[in-house]
């Protein structure tokens, strides 16, 4: 993997890596080193853009097994028109958007019924996305009503 540090156009620091999508588990990811981490400047969980090609995805900055991990899931692949084993060129900056859900209409509707909407709004971006994935990908109505009535009851019990 070889890598260097560069400016885009906002001023924040860029790093830009060649590098091999090997598998890690079901999935694969970018390693970085420590310095590289250092250079980016938002710590070992910094939320970050990846991009690869013409296409970006927001991602996140992980530690596992006492490596710097960018996971790259296959809708993270997709996303970025990438698989397992390609050699790709990847440029990362932070990402210092905030990080807002689009959330489905039958769950705003419910999370305000049940006055949940604050609790909600509480829960991390990672932890909102994926509730508002689950119930947007449900294609039965009465699957869309089992999930928000899933993600409703485990608001309340927090």
């Amino acid at each position: 993997m070889s890598a260097d540090s560069t400016n885009v156009a906002d001023d924040r620091p860029a790093l830009v890596l060649h590098t091999r999508l090997d598998p890690v588990g079901p999935a694969t990811a970018v390693e970085l080193t420590d310095a590289q981490v250092a250079d980016l400047g938002g710590g070992s969980r910094a939320a970050v853009v990846v991009t690869i090609g013409e296409r970006s995805a927001r991602l996140r900055l992980a530690r596992m097994g006492g490596a710097n991990l960018i996971g790259l899931s296959k809708a993270a692949r997709a996303e970025l028109g990438v698989e397992i084993g390609d050699d790709v060129d990847v440029t990362i900056v932070l990402d210092r958007r905030e990080r807002s859900v689009d959330v489905p209409h039958a769950l705003a509707s419910a999370l305000e019924e049940a006055g949940a909407r604050a609790v909600f709004d509480a829960w991390s971006y990672s932890r909102r996305k994926e509730a508002a994935r689950t119930v947007a990908a449900a294609k039965r109505p009465e699957t869309v009503d089992r999930r928000v009535a899933a993600v409703v009851a485990e608001l309340r019990a927090t």
